[in-house]
């Protein structure tokens, strides 16, 4: 039930996975989850600005630490069965949990914004290229869709929650679902960091945003 599909994006090989047994209610989601295998336009993500080089803190994020949870737990399982399996701690943990996990319906699932989807865009980034990046893990729980990035230090990451809201919010604008449906999070086997990602954040962070990017 697991379809794969690698995709050749700036900084390297991107391996796309969805398991369809899963993927239950969310028809806007599964349709942006399929349409991706065949017309992802992957021109994007070779120019523009990147998710993961925002390097600032967005002010407003209310971020919870979640010792032991269960995205926890699946990593330290997925580090251990899959060594030797595959090389990288990502590709381990991600299969694992696509594989093993419930929850979890997608990973390294390609994500974009034009720039005619965030006001003041071209003041901010500087371009009218889209922002990229890719989801590490897409999980569904509690109704709500979890937007997840593995961290193998996720205590010491200064940054993270910047890159996994701007994550959400692509993933809202692709998909047409409100950003009140999407959590976010991110995680190594020890702890989580989570939070919601709230709409109004982008607009008490507008200085931040146009500093960053002059």
């Amino acid at each position: 039930m697991i379809k794969h599909f690698s995709f050749d994006h700036k900084g390297g090989w991107y391996h796309y996975r969805v398991n369809y047994k899963k993927l239950n209610g969310f028809t806007d989601l599964r349709s942006y989850l399929d349409c991706l295998f065949k017309n992802c336009p992957n021109d994007y993500f070779s120019v523009g600005p990147r998710s993961s080089s925002l390097k600032f803190k967005l002010n407003g994020l209310k971020i919870y630490k979640v010792k032991g949870h269960e995205v926890c737990e699946l990593t330290e399982m997925g580090l251990k069965e899959n060594d030797g399996r595959y090389e990288t701690e990502h590709s381990k943990v991600q299969v694992f949990m696509l594989e093993k996990d419930d929850k979890t319906i997608a990973v390294e699932v390609p994500i974009w914004l034009n720039h005619n989807e965030m006001t003041n865009y071209d003041d901010v980034f500087k371009s009218i290229y889209p922002l990229t990046g890719h989801i590490d893990v897409l999980r569904l729980e509690d109704k709500k869709i979890w937007v997840w990035d593995y961290k193998p230090n996720a205590h010491k990451e200064k940054f993270a929650s910047t890159q996994v809201y701007f994550y959400a919010l692509m993933l809202s604008k692709r998909t047409g679902i409100d950003l009140e449906k999407f959590r976010c999070g991110y995680f190594d086997k020890e702890c989580a960091f989570i939070f919601k990602p709230e709409k109004e954040v982008l607009m008490e962070n507008q200085n931040i945003l146009n500093k960053f990017f002059q």
